[in-house]
Protein backbone atom coordinates (compact mmCIF):
# COMPACT_ATOMS: atom_id res chain seq x y z
CA UNK A 1 0.00 0.00 0.00
CA UNK A 2 2.93 2.14 0.88
CA UNK A 3 4.16 1.72 -2.74
CA UNK A 4 0.95 2.28 -4.41
CA UNK A 5 0.55 5.65 -2.33
CA UNK A 6 3.90 6.77 -3.22
CA UNK A 7 3.35 5.92 -7.06
CA UNK A 8 -0.21 7.32 -7.27
CA UNK A 9 0.05 10.62 -4.88
CA UNK A 10 -2.96 12.39 -4.99
CA UNK A 11 -5.63 9.80 -5.72
CA UNK A 12 -8.92 11.02 -5.36
CA UNK A 13 -12.29 9.41 -5.35
CA UNK A 14 -14.96 11.57 -7.36
CA UNK A 15 -18.76 11.95 -5.87
CA UNK A 16 -20.95 12.99 -8.73
CA UNK A 17 -23.79 13.27 -6.79
CA UNK A 18 -26.00 11.70 -9.54
CA UNK A 19 -27.50 8.54 -8.87
CA UNK A 20 -28.94 7.30 -11.96
CA UNK A 21 -25.83 7.86 -13.78
CA UNK A 22 -24.12 5.95 -12.22
CA UNK A 23 -26.78 2.75 -11.29
CA UNK A 24 -27.80 2.29 -14.79
CA UNK A 25 -24.38 1.36 -15.99
CA UNK A 26 -23.38 -0.38 -13.27
CA UNK A 27 -26.67 -2.36 -13.57
CA UNK A 28 -25.50 -3.14 -17.22
CA UNK A 29 -22.24 -4.41 -15.78
CA UNK A 30 -23.96 -7.18 -13.74
CA UNK A 31 -22.70 -10.61 -14.80
CA UNK A 32 -21.05 -9.77 -18.45
CA UNK A 33 -17.66 -8.11 -18.88
CA UNK A 34 -16.94 -4.91 -19.51
CA UNK A 35 -16.68 -4.58 -22.88
CA UNK A 36 -20.39 -5.93 -23.05
CA UNK A 37 -21.18 -3.33 -20.74
CA UNK A 38 -19.60 -0.98 -22.86
CA UNK A 39 -21.14 -1.94 -25.73
CA UNK A 40 -24.76 -1.94 -24.25
CA UNK A 41 -24.69 1.77 -22.95
CA UNK A 42 -22.75 2.85 -26.32
CA UNK A 43 -26.04 1.35 -28.17
CA UNK A 44 -28.53 2.60 -25.91
CA UNK A 45 -27.10 5.97 -25.53
CA UNK A 46 -26.83 5.91 -29.37
CA UNK A 47 -30.35 5.45 -29.84
CA UNK A 48 -32.06 6.91 -26.82
CA UNK A 49 -29.70 9.92 -25.70
CA UNK A 50 -29.50 13.28 -27.28
CA UNK A 51 -26.13 15.09 -28.33
CA UNK A 52 -24.49 16.77 -25.31
CA UNK A 53 -24.08 20.50 -26.08
CA UNK A 54 -21.07 21.63 -28.21
CA UNK A 55 -19.74 23.23 -31.36
CA UNK A 56 -19.36 20.37 -33.10
CA UNK A 57 -21.34 18.63 -35.04
CA UNK A 58 -24.65 16.50 -33.85
CA UNK A 59 -22.88 13.28 -35.00
CA UNK A 60 -19.46 14.37 -33.62
CA UNK A 61 -21.15 14.92 -29.92
CA UNK A 62 -20.80 13.22 -26.78
CA UNK A 63 -24.23 11.31 -26.13
CA UNK A 64 -26.52 12.52 -23.05
CA UNK A 65 -28.66 9.64 -21.43
CA UNK A 66 -31.72 10.13 -21.30
CA UNK A 67 -34.18 11.42 -18.65
CA UNK A 68 -35.71 8.85 -16.02
CA UNK A 69 -38.95 8.77 -18.40
CA UNK A 70 -36.63 8.14 -21.15
CA UNK A 71 -35.19 4.74 -19.75
CA UNK A 72 -38.80 3.35 -19.04
CA UNK A 73 -40.14 4.25 -22.49
CA UNK A 74 -37.54 1.68 -23.83
CA UNK A 75 -39.46 -1.37 -25.38
CA UNK A 76 -38.00 -4.87 -24.68
CA UNK A 77 -36.69 -5.02 -28.00
CA UNK A 78 -34.30 -2.40 -28.18
CA UNK A 79 -32.96 -3.78 -24.77
CA UNK A 80 -32.23 -7.43 -26.55
CA UNK A 81 -30.92 -5.63 -29.31
CA UNK A 82 -28.49 -3.77 -27.02
CA UNK A 83 -27.12 -6.90 -25.60
CA UNK A 84 -29.22 -6.57 -22.12
CA UNK A 85 -30.99 -9.36 -20.93
CA UNK A 86 -34.37 -9.38 -19.61
CA UNK A 87 -32.99 -9.47 -15.69
CA UNK A 88 -31.11 -6.49 -16.21
CA UNK A 89 -33.48 -4.15 -18.09
CA UNK A 90 -36.32 -4.88 -15.65
CA UNK A 91 -34.06 -4.14 -12.75
CA UNK A 92 -33.30 -0.04 -14.89
CA UNK A 93 -36.87 0.28 -15.67
CA UNK A 94 -37.93 -0.53 -11.74
CA UNK A 95 -35.13 1.16 -10.81
CA UNK A 96 -35.57 4.76 -12.75
CA UNK A 97 -39.67 4.33 -11.79
CA UNK A 98 -38.16 5.09 -8.31
CA UNK A 99 -35.77 7.99 -9.31
CA UNK A 100 -36.55 10.56 -7.29
CA UNK A 101 -36.24 8.22 -3.66
CA UNK A 102 -32.96 6.84 -4.99
CA UNK A 103 -31.90 9.87 -5.85
CA UNK A 104 -32.35 10.47 -1.93
CA UNK A 105 -29.61 8.49 -1.15
CA UNK A 106 -26.69 10.63 -2.43
CA UNK A 107 -27.35 12.69 0.64
CA UNK A 108 -27.39 9.41 2.66
CA UNK A 109 -24.36 7.31 4.95
CA UNK A 110 -23.20 4.56 3.31
CA UNK A 111 -25.74 2.41 5.26
CA UNK A 112 -28.79 3.90 4.60
CA UNK A 113 -27.82 4.45 1.52
CA UNK A 114 -27.40 0.48 0.54
CA UNK A 115 -30.33 -0.21 1.60
CA UNK A 116 -32.35 2.60 -0.56
CA UNK A 117 -30.80 1.25 -3.50
CA UNK A 118 -31.11 -2.49 -2.61
CA UNK A 119 -34.86 -2.31 -1.70
CA UNK A 120 -35.35 -2.54 -5.68
CA UNK A 121 -35.37 -6.06 -7.01
CA UNK A 122 -32.58 -6.59 -9.35
CA UNK A 123 -29.91 -3.88 -7.26
CA UNK A 124 -27.38 -6.04 -4.70
CA UNK A 125 -24.48 -5.59 -2.76
CA UNK A 126 -22.38 -5.57 -5.90
CA UNK A 127 -24.23 -2.94 -8.04
CA UNK A 128 -25.35 -0.38 -4.41
CA UNK A 129 -21.37 0.00 -3.87
CA UNK A 130 -20.22 0.20 -7.65
CA UNK A 131 -22.96 3.19 -7.60
CA UNK A 132 -21.95 4.77 -4.27
CA UNK A 133 -18.29 5.13 -4.72
CA UNK A 134 -19.13 7.51 -7.83
CA UNK A 135 -22.82 8.82 -6.36
CA UNK A 136 -20.85 9.64 -2.90
CA UNK A 137 -17.25 9.24 -2.88
CA UNK A 138 -17.97 6.44 -0.48
CA UNK A 139 -14.45 5.33 0.35
CA UNK A 140 -15.21 2.41 2.51
CA UNK A 141 -18.00 0.92 -0.12
CA UNK A 142 -15.67 -2.18 -0.90
CA UNK A 143 -17.02 -4.53 -3.38
CA UNK A 144 -17.85 -7.49 -2.88
CA UNK A 145 -19.45 -10.25 -5.83
CA UNK A 146 -16.55 -9.28 -8.20
CA UNK A 147 -15.35 -11.83 -10.24
CA UNK A 148 -11.78 -10.49 -10.48
CA UNK A 149 -11.21 -7.60 -6.90
CA UNK A 150 -11.06 -10.44 -4.35
CA UNK A 151 -8.54 -12.28 -6.48
CA UNK A 152 -6.55 -9.07 -6.82
CA UNK A 153 -6.09 -8.22 -3.34
CA UNK A 154 -5.61 -11.69 -2.34
CA UNK A 155 -2.71 -11.97 -5.17
CA UNK A 156 -0.82 -8.45 -4.44
CA UNK A 157 -1.21 -8.22 -0.70
CA UNK A 158 -0.39 -11.96 0.17
CA UNK A 159 0.06 -13.48 -2.68
CA UNK A 160 -2.71 -15.74 -2.75
CA UNK A 161 -4.37 -16.20 -6.15
CA UNK A 162 -7.86 -17.94 -5.38
CA UNK A 163 -8.87 -16.00 -2.38
CA UNK A 164 -12.83 -15.23 -1.90
CA UNK A 165 -15.10 -12.03 -0.83
CA UNK A 166 -14.45 -13.30 3.10
CA UNK A 167 -10.72 -13.44 2.62
CA UNK A 168 -10.78 -10.19 0.83
CA UNK A 169 -12.61 -8.59 3.66
CA UNK A 170 -10.40 -10.30 5.90
CA UNK A 171 -7.12 -8.80 4.11
CA UNK A 172 -9.14 -5.24 4.16
CA UNK A 173 -9.99 -5.45 8.14
CA UNK A 174 -7.11 -2.86 8.76
CA UNK A 175 -8.32 -0.41 6.67
CA UNK A 176 -12.15 -0.52 7.39
CA UNK A 177 -11.59 1.20 11.40
CA UNK A 178 -11.18 4.51 9.24
CA UNK A 179 -13.66 3.25 6.41
CA UNK A 180 -10.95 3.03 4.04
CA UNK A 181 -11.66 -0.06 2.69
CA UNK A 182 -12.86 0.82 -1.08
CA UNK A 183 -9.47 3.68 -1.27
CA UNK A 184 -7.29 0.28 -0.38
CA UNK A 185 -8.49 -1.44 -3.47
CA UNK A 186 -8.32 1.59 -5.70
CA UNK A 187 -4.51 1.60 -4.45
CA UNK A 188 -4.42 -2.38 -5.30
CA UNK A 189 -5.78 -2.20 -8.68
CA UNK A 190 -3.41 0.80 -9.59
CA UNK A 191 -0.33 -1.41 -8.99
CA UNK A 192 -1.54 -3.67 -11.41
CA UNK A 193 -0.69 -6.88 -10.24
CA UNK A 194 -3.12 -9.75 -11.74
CA UNK A 195 -2.56 -13.38 -10.82
CA UNK A 196 -1.47 -15.26 -13.69
CA UNK A 197 -4.23 -16.80 -15.82
CA UNK A 198 -4.51 -20.65 -15.42
CA UNK A 199 -6.78 -20.80 -18.97
CA UNK A 200 -7.51 -18.67 -22.07
CA UNK A 201 -10.61 -16.34 -21.75
CA UNK A 202 -13.93 -17.87 -22.42
CA UNK A 203 -16.24 -17.01 -25.46
CA UNK A 204 -18.40 -13.83 -25.18
CA UNK A 205 -22.07 -14.76 -25.70
CA UNK A 206 -23.93 -12.49 -27.87
CA UNK A 207 -27.03 -12.40 -26.52
CA UNK A 208 -28.83 -9.87 -29.27
CA UNK A 209 -28.23 -13.06 -31.44
CA UNK A 210 -30.90 -14.88 -28.73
Amino acid sequence: MHEARRRHPGLRLIRTGLVLESLIPSVLEQKVTTDEAYRSWRLLLHRYGTAAPGPAGTELRMRVMPDAHGWAMIPSWEWHRAGVDGKRAAAIVRAVRRARALQAAAGMDLEAATRRLTAIPGIGPWTAAETLQRVSGAADAVTVGDLHLPRIVGYTLVRERDADDERMLELLAPYEAEGQRHRATRYICLLGRMPPRRKPKAAIPDIARL
